[in-house]
């Protein structure tokens, strides 16, 4: 078995995802904490392994791999048998749909401003922008609900199994259920309410999560 190190700070949300996929996978790795927060990830250390000096980062037997979607597919085919992934084509597109919403649209609207408006910038002796963390509520509503039509909620979000956009969207939601926007972004989302109560009480979401 090949030796798996993550390089990552351990509450980024996509740090999470990979290591999500690990620990239902029940595979060993070591995690080696790469701050996002004091300088470390722009180190001449760090951006030898990653140039962008984006976490996380997967060495493999000395072999460095960066991207979460690369990381996750490929560890999904190593130590999963692609168990993680739907095997019909149609919803292994939804599976990679539901990335790139996470990706392009919610993550910038629910993580990188209404949780850092939220919760670090208080946590920092800051004042929240209201104003700002209103003008995300709208396209972060959006976006999880464009999650939401794509949801089978069975209990997972594409079927019977967990599965790599569950793994996706769990830190996201672990921040976002944090926030007073919760509950208005969620509002029509009912499949997406039994999932997220179902995924919130797993063994290894509250491991990682924690």
């Amino acid at each position: 078995m090949a030796t798996l190190t993550v390089y990552g700070t351990p509450i980024s949300t996509y740090v999470r995802t990979v290591r999500l996929l690990l620990e239902r996978a029940g595979t060993d790795y070591t995690l080696k904490g790469v701050s996002i927060f004091n300088g470390e990830s722009q180190s001449a250390d760090y951006l030898a392994k990653n140039p962008f000096g984006k976490v996380p980062t997967l060495e493999v037997d000395g072999v460095l791999l960066y991207e979460t979607n690369a990381i996750v597919e490929y560890l999904d085919a190593v130590v999963a048998d692609h168990k993680f992934s739907p095997a019909e084509p149609l919803r292994q597109a939804q599976m990679r749909q539901i990335m790139g919403i996470i990706d392009s649209y919610l993550y910038p609207r629910a993580i990188g401003t209404i949780v850092i408006q939220r919760l670090i910038v208080p946590s920092q002796g800051g004042t929240t922008d209201e104003a700002l963390v209103n003008s995300a509520v709208a396209p972060a509503k959006t976006a999880v609900e464009a999650i939401e039509a794509l949801t089978l909620g069975t209990p997972y979000l594409l079927g019977n199994d967990i599965g790599i956009a569950d793994f996706y969207l769990i830190p996201i939601f672990i921040y976002l259920s944090k926030t007073p926007e919760f509950a208005a972004i969620t509002a029509q989302t009912p499949k997406l309410k039994a999932w997220w109560e179902h995924v919130s009480q797993l063994p290894e979401v509250t491991k990682v999560c924690a």
